[in-house]
């Protein structure tokens, strides 16, 4: 797990640790110092941890005129013993929904489990967009995952969507390729 590095090549556009308005604003990153873990497992140091003790993530973009972002996520989602949902809102997600995103898109070929709990804060987070034309795709999850992300209903906020040659776009063009499958879908 120490060699999956969050995806790098849109730093030239954006870095959540210069972004006054991301929850990871002045983060300073080590490139030899391994810390954090999913389990046992040592994550590379570019990952960003958010509270939860196997899931990391990374912002990769922002967009504060089109209202979106695109997160890339690494470990395990628990839900189940460790309320991962609960620390990913508070913490991050009703930041980021104070500064006008709406559009979530969670890169999620590297979540390898997820283990569920109630839906609460998956409807709130959608309730929380919605009406302003939001919505969150987790896009490219694995099939184990994904089987136990509709074996609990949470497709019916979060939208399972699968792009997989996604790294050669500029963040604005998947966005515009998401956000078009989604208003068709939401319409």
């Amino acid at each position: 797990m120490h060699d999956i590095e969050p995806f790098y090549n849109w730093r030239h556009l954006y870095a959540a640790e210069e972004d006054e308005s991301s929850p990871f604003y002045g983060r300073e990153y080590s490139e030899f110092t391994f810390t954090n873990t999913v389990y046992n497992y040592y994550v590379h140091p570019q990952w960003d941890e958010f509270g939860s003790r196997n899931l990391y993530m990374k912002v990769l973009f922002a967009d504060y005129q089109f209202n979106y972002v695109i997160i890339e996520l690494l470990g395990e989602w628990n839900d189940a013993i460790e309320n991962d949902i609960m620390t990913l809102k508070r913490d991050i997600i009703d930041v980021m929904i104070a500064t006008g995103i709406r559009k979530f898109l969670l890169i999620s070929e590297n979540v390898m489990n997820f283990h569920s709990s109630d839906d609460c804060y998956y409807e709130e987070w959608w309730d929380d967009i919605k009406d302003d034309g939001g919505w969150i795709v987790a896009l490219n999850m694995p099939e184990q995952t994904r089987q136990e992300f509709e074996k609990a209903h949470l497709d019916n906020y979060v939208h399972l969507l699968d792009v997989e040659k996604w790294r050669p776009y500029q963040p604005q063009h998947i966005y515009n390729e998401i956000d078009n499958l989604m208003m068709r879908r939401l319409e």
